[in-house]
Protein backbone atom coordinates (compact mmCIF):
# COMPACT_ATOMS: atom_id res chain seq x y z
CA UNK A 1 0.00 0.00 0.00
CA UNK A 2 2.87 2.08 -0.76
CA UNK A 3 2.58 6.14 -1.55
CA UNK A 4 4.10 7.43 -4.89
CA UNK A 5 5.76 11.00 -4.64
CA UNK A 6 7.27 12.27 -7.69
CA UNK A 7 9.52 15.47 -7.76
CA UNK A 8 10.15 17.73 -10.56
CA UNK A 9 13.41 19.22 -9.89
CA UNK A 10 16.26 20.99 -11.69
CA UNK A 11 19.89 21.13 -10.37
CA UNK A 12 19.57 24.32 -11.07
CA UNK A 13 16.92 25.57 -9.01
CA UNK A 14 17.97 26.50 -5.67
CA UNK A 15 14.53 26.19 -4.05
CA UNK A 16 14.32 22.56 -5.41
CA UNK A 17 17.35 22.02 -3.32
CA UNK A 18 15.54 23.61 -0.48
CA UNK A 19 12.15 21.62 -0.97
CA UNK A 20 14.08 18.00 -1.01
CA UNK A 21 15.41 18.93 2.51
CA UNK A 22 12.10 20.21 3.74
CA UNK A 23 10.04 17.16 1.98
CA UNK A 24 12.31 14.91 4.02
CA UNK A 25 12.28 16.35 7.40
CA UNK A 26 8.50 15.99 6.47
CA UNK A 27 8.46 12.48 5.37
CA UNK A 28 11.11 11.61 8.64
CA UNK A 29 8.56 12.55 10.72
CA UNK A 30 5.89 10.41 8.91
CA UNK A 31 4.57 7.26 10.53
CA UNK A 32 4.13 5.40 7.55
CA UNK A 33 7.71 6.77 6.00
CA UNK A 34 8.63 3.12 5.12
CA UNK A 35 5.69 2.30 2.35
CA UNK A 36 6.64 5.71 0.77
CA UNK A 37 8.40 5.63 -3.04
CA UNK A 38 9.96 8.68 -3.90
CA UNK A 39 11.18 9.46 -7.44
CA UNK A 40 12.69 12.57 -8.78
CA UNK A 41 11.67 13.57 -12.30
CA UNK A 42 13.75 15.85 -15.08
CA UNK A 43 13.02 19.34 -15.57
CA UNK A 44 14.66 21.97 -17.24
CA UNK A 45 14.68 25.52 -15.71
CA UNK A 46 16.29 26.19 -19.46
CA UNK A 47 16.44 23.96 -22.31
CA UNK A 48 17.83 26.28 -24.78
CA UNK A 49 21.23 26.65 -23.00
CA UNK A 50 24.23 25.11 -25.00
CA UNK A 51 25.49 22.11 -23.93
CA UNK A 52 28.38 23.85 -22.67
CA UNK A 53 27.07 26.36 -21.37
CA UNK A 54 28.31 27.92 -17.61
CA UNK A 55 27.57 31.30 -16.45
CA UNK A 56 27.83 33.18 -13.32
CA UNK A 57 24.04 33.29 -11.43
CA UNK A 58 24.13 36.85 -9.87
CA UNK A 59 24.31 38.86 -13.31
CA UNK A 60 22.17 36.44 -15.22
CA UNK A 61 18.90 36.65 -12.13
CA UNK A 62 19.73 40.31 -12.39
CA UNK A 63 19.53 40.17 -16.45
CA UNK A 64 16.51 37.82 -15.93
CA UNK A 65 14.48 39.92 -13.62
CA UNK A 66 15.13 43.35 -14.74
CA UNK A 67 17.04 44.23 -11.56
CA UNK A 68 20.26 45.56 -10.37
CA UNK A 69 23.03 42.85 -9.57
CA UNK A 70 22.62 44.15 -5.87
CA UNK A 71 19.38 43.02 -5.46
CA UNK A 72 20.53 40.00 -7.16
CA UNK A 73 23.23 39.07 -4.45
CA UNK A 74 20.55 40.34 -1.84
CA UNK A 75 18.23 38.15 -3.30
CA UNK A 76 20.59 35.16 -3.10
CA UNK A 77 21.26 35.93 0.85
CA UNK A 78 18.25 35.53 1.54
CA UNK A 79 18.02 31.94 -0.12
CA UNK A 80 21.18 31.42 1.62
CA UNK A 81 19.31 31.92 4.83
CA UNK A 82 16.66 30.10 4.22
CA UNK A 83 19.00 26.99 3.49
CA UNK A 84 21.06 27.56 6.91
CA UNK A 85 17.72 27.40 8.94
CA UNK A 86 17.05 23.95 6.61
CA UNK A 87 20.83 22.56 7.90
CA UNK A 88 21.83 22.90 4.04
CA UNK A 89 25.43 24.64 3.00
CA UNK A 90 24.42 27.44 0.47
CA UNK A 91 27.17 29.71 -1.48
CA UNK A 92 25.65 32.55 -1.98
CA UNK A 93 28.50 33.69 -5.13
CA UNK A 94 30.87 32.23 -7.20
CA UNK A 95 27.96 29.71 -8.22
CA UNK A 96 27.63 28.82 -11.67
CA UNK A 97 24.22 27.82 -14.00
CA UNK A 98 23.71 26.09 -17.43
CA UNK A 99 22.93 23.44 -19.53
CA UNK A 100 21.23 20.25 -17.19
CA UNK A 101 20.44 18.09 -19.57
CA UNK A 102 22.90 15.57 -19.10
CA UNK A 103 22.21 15.74 -15.50
CA UNK A 104 19.33 14.67 -15.60
CA UNK A 105 20.34 11.64 -18.02
CA UNK A 106 22.61 10.28 -15.09
CA UNK A 107 19.73 10.83 -12.59
CA UNK A 108 17.62 8.62 -15.34
CA UNK A 109 21.14 5.89 -15.17
CA UNK A 110 21.07 6.54 -11.13
CA UNK A 111 17.60 5.46 -11.05
CA UNK A 112 17.60 2.49 -13.12
CA UNK A 113 20.41 1.31 -10.54
CA UNK A 114 18.06 1.89 -7.48
CA UNK A 115 20.87 4.73 -6.44
CA UNK A 116 19.05 8.13 -7.84
CA UNK A 117 19.23 10.00 -4.68
CA UNK A 118 22.68 9.65 -3.94
CA UNK A 119 23.44 10.83 -7.56
CA UNK A 120 21.11 13.63 -6.76
CA UNK A 121 22.29 14.72 -3.39
CA UNK A 122 25.93 14.63 -4.72
CA UNK A 123 25.05 17.19 -7.77
CA UNK A 124 23.31 19.39 -5.70
CA UNK A 125 25.83 19.42 -3.16
CA UNK A 126 28.38 20.42 -6.08
CA UNK A 127 26.05 23.05 -7.45
CA UNK A 128 24.98 24.50 -4.10
CA UNK A 129 27.83 23.83 -1.73
CA UNK A 130 31.17 23.49 -3.82
CA UNK A 131 33.37 26.53 -5.10
CA UNK A 132 34.32 25.07 -8.48
CA UNK A 133 31.68 25.50 -11.17
CA UNK A 134 29.36 22.32 -12.34
CA UNK A 135 28.09 23.32 -15.81
CA UNK A 136 29.44 23.08 -18.76
CA UNK A 137 32.35 20.62 -17.85
CA UNK A 138 31.62 17.01 -18.53
CA UNK A 139 35.30 16.07 -16.27
CA UNK A 140 33.85 17.54 -13.46
CA UNK A 141 29.90 15.77 -13.70
CA UNK A 142 31.90 12.85 -14.16
CA UNK A 143 34.12 13.26 -10.77
CA UNK A 144 30.83 13.88 -9.20
CA UNK A 145 28.87 10.88 -9.83
CA UNK A 146 32.19 8.79 -9.14
CA UNK A 147 32.53 10.74 -5.79
CA UNK A 148 28.49 9.23 -5.31
CA UNK A 149 29.68 5.87 -5.96
CA UNK A 150 28.98 5.28 -9.40
CA UNK A 151 31.58 3.77 -11.85
CA UNK A 152 33.27 6.15 -14.13
CA UNK A 153 32.86 3.80 -17.25
CA UNK A 154 29.62 3.30 -17.10
CA UNK A 155 29.20 7.21 -16.25
CA UNK A 156 31.15 7.79 -19.43
CA UNK A 157 29.71 5.79 -21.45
CA UNK A 158 26.13 7.52 -20.80
CA UNK A 159 27.54 11.45 -21.42
CA UNK A 160 29.29 9.96 -24.23
CA UNK A 161 25.96 8.85 -26.11
CA UNK A 162 23.61 11.63 -26.56
CA UNK A 163 20.68 9.28 -26.97
CA UNK A 164 21.00 7.18 -23.69
CA UNK A 165 17.96 7.96 -21.58
CA UNK A 166 17.52 11.26 -23.29
CA UNK A 167 13.74 10.38 -24.29
CA UNK A 168 13.52 9.41 -20.25
CA UNK A 169 14.06 12.87 -19.85
CA UNK A 170 11.92 14.23 -22.39
CA UNK A 171 9.39 12.08 -21.36
CA UNK A 172 9.63 13.35 -17.61
CA UNK A 173 8.89 17.00 -19.13
CA UNK A 174 5.99 16.28 -21.23
CA UNK A 175 4.20 14.98 -18.13
CA UNK A 176 5.23 18.01 -15.91
CA UNK A 177 4.06 19.51 -19.23
CA UNK A 178 0.60 17.44 -19.15
CA UNK A 179 0.41 18.05 -15.60
CA UNK A 180 0.33 21.91 -15.76
CA UNK A 181 3.86 21.99 -13.83
CA UNK A 182 5.27 25.73 -14.91
CA UNK A 183 7.89 25.52 -12.28
CA UNK A 184 10.08 23.60 -9.64
CA UNK A 185 9.92 21.97 -7.25
CA UNK A 186 6.36 20.50 -8.08
CA UNK A 187 5.64 17.09 -6.19
CA UNK A 188 2.73 15.03 -7.02
CA UNK A 189 1.30 12.45 -4.82
CA UNK A 190 -0.14 9.19 -5.86
CA UNK A 191 -1.23 11.12 -9.19
CA UNK A 192 -4.03 13.01 -6.95
CA UNK A 193 -2.49 15.89 -4.86
CA UNK A 194 -0.04 18.35 -5.94
CA UNK A 195 2.69 20.56 -4.21
CA UNK A 196 4.21 23.66 -5.43
CA UNK A 197 7.32 25.01 -4.45
CA UNK A 198 9.76 24.72 -1.14
CA UNK A 199 6.68 24.45 1.05
CA UNK A 200 7.33 24.60 4.90
CA UNK A 201 7.53 20.67 5.94
CA UNK A 202 4.05 21.15 7.73
CA UNK A 203 2.73 21.29 4.18
CA UNK A 204 4.28 17.93 2.62
CA UNK A 205 2.98 16.66 6.26
CA UNK A 206 -0.63 17.28 5.83
CA UNK A 207 0.18 16.24 2.08
CA UNK A 208 1.63 13.01 3.02
CA UNK A 209 -1.65 12.15 5.61
CA UNK A 210 -4.18 13.17 2.83
CA UNK A 211 -2.74 10.38 0.73
CA UNK A 212 -2.60 7.63 3.50
CA UNK A 213 -5.94 8.30 4.44
CA UNK A 214 -6.83 7.53 1.02
CA UNK A 215 -4.98 4.95 1.10
CA UNK A 216 -6.69 3.14 4.43
CA UNK A 217 -10.42 5.08 4.31
CA UNK A 218 -11.71 4.95 7.88
CA UNK A 219 -14.60 2.24 8.63
CA UNK A 220 -17.80 3.66 9.28
CA UNK A 221 -19.44 1.54 11.45
CA UNK A 222 -23.26 1.06 11.25
CA UNK A 223 -25.61 1.06 14.68
CA UNK A 224 -28.74 -1.40 15.08
CA UNK A 225 -29.98 -2.34 18.53
CA UNK A 226 -28.27 -1.32 21.15
CA UNK A 227 -28.64 -4.45 23.13
CA UNK A 228 -27.24 -7.17 19.96
CA UNK A 229 -25.32 -9.58 20.90
CA UNK A 230 -21.39 -10.39 21.01
CA UNK A 231 -18.73 -11.28 21.92
CA UNK A 232 -15.57 -9.24 23.72
CA UNK A 233 -12.61 -10.47 25.84
CA UNK A 234 -14.20 -11.32 29.05
CA UNK A 235 -16.80 -13.34 26.94
CA UNK A 236 -20.04 -13.88 25.47
CA UNK A 237 -23.05 -12.86 26.38
CA UNK A 238 -25.77 -15.18 27.46
CA UNK A 239 -29.30 -14.79 26.19
CA UNK A 240 -31.43 -14.34 28.90
CA UNK A 241 -34.52 -16.84 28.80
CA UNK A 242 -38.13 -16.12 29.68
Amino acid sequence: MAVQVEIWTDINCPFCYLGKRRFEEALEAFPHRDDVRVVHKSFELDPTLPRDHSDAVVPHIAEKYGISEAQAAANERGIGAQAEAAGLTYLTSGRDFGNSFDMHRLLHFALEQGRQEALLDALYAANFAEDAPLFGDAERLVRVAVGAGFEEAAVRAVLDDPNAFAEAVRSDEAEAAALGARGVPFFVIDRKYGVSGAQPPEVFAQALEQAWSDHAPKLVTLTGAEDAEACGPDGCAVPERN
